[in-house]
C-alpha cells in the first residue's frame, strides 16, 4: 500500500502522539491505589498489551522516518531555476524565513531617533542603512519562502511511498 509524502508526514505526527499517549497509559496502568489488605483489580488491558503496542508504534515510526527521509533526498524541486532535493528546499525555506525576520527587524527601525540627553549633548541613534530597503527585502523574502513552501507542499502530494497506514486510518 502506498501513501503520498504529505500523508506520511501527517501520519508520523499521529504515530508520535500515539507513542506519547501509550507511554502515559503505561504509567497509569502500572500502579493502583488500594486500602491495606485489599487485592488490586487487574485491568483488562494489560501492561504486556501496551508494551506490544508501543513496540509496533516505535517500529512504524522508525520505518516511516526512513521512508520520509529517503523520499526527501531522492525527489527534486526546481526553485528559481535551481534543482534541489526536497530536504534542501525545506532548509532553504527555513533560511528564507529567518532572513526575512532579520530584514523585518532591521526594517522596523527608524533612520534616526532620539537616543539620550546627557546634559549639554543630545544624542541620536542613526541607522547606517536604509530601513525601507530592508522592509522591502523582508517582503520579497517572505514571498519567496511562501512560493518555495507551496512547491514543497505540491511535491509532497505527488511523491508516493510504500507504507501500510491501515492501522492508523
Amino acid at each position: 500500500m502506498s501513501i503520498n509524502l504529505a500523508e506520511a508526514v501527517k501520519l508520523k505526527s499521529v504515530i508520535t502522539k500515539k507513542i506519547q499517549e501509550r507511554t502515559f497509559a503505561v504509567n497509569q496502568l502500572t500502579h493502583v491505589i488500594i486500602e491495606k489488605g485489599e487485592q488490586p483489580k487487574r485491568p483488562d488491558y494489560t501492561l504486556e498489551m501496551l508494551e506490544a503496542e508501543l513496540k509496533q508504534l516505535r517500529y512504524d515510526s522508525r520505518k516511516l522516518d526512513s521512508l520520509i527521509y529517503r523520499a526527501n533526498i531522492d525527489n527534486l524541486i526546481v526553485f528559481k531555476d535551481e534543482e534541489m532535493p526536497i530536504v534542501e528546499a525545506i532548509e532553504l525555506a527555513s533560511q528564507l524565513r529567518a532572513e526575512a525576520a532579520l530584514c523585518k527587524s532591521l526594517g522596523s527601525e527608524e533612520k534616526e531617533a532620539f537616543y539620550h540627553n546627557s546634559g549639554e549633548a543630545i544624542l541620536y541613534r542613526v541607522a547606517l542603512y536604509d530601513p525601507m530597503t530592508y522592509r522591502n527585502r523582508a517582503n520579497e523574502l517572505e514571498k519567496e519562502a511562501h512560493r518555495l513552501s507551496n512547491l514543497i507542499n505540491a511535491k509532497n502530494y505527488q511523491v508516493e511511498i510504500e507504507f501500510d497506514d491501515s492501522n492508523y486510518f
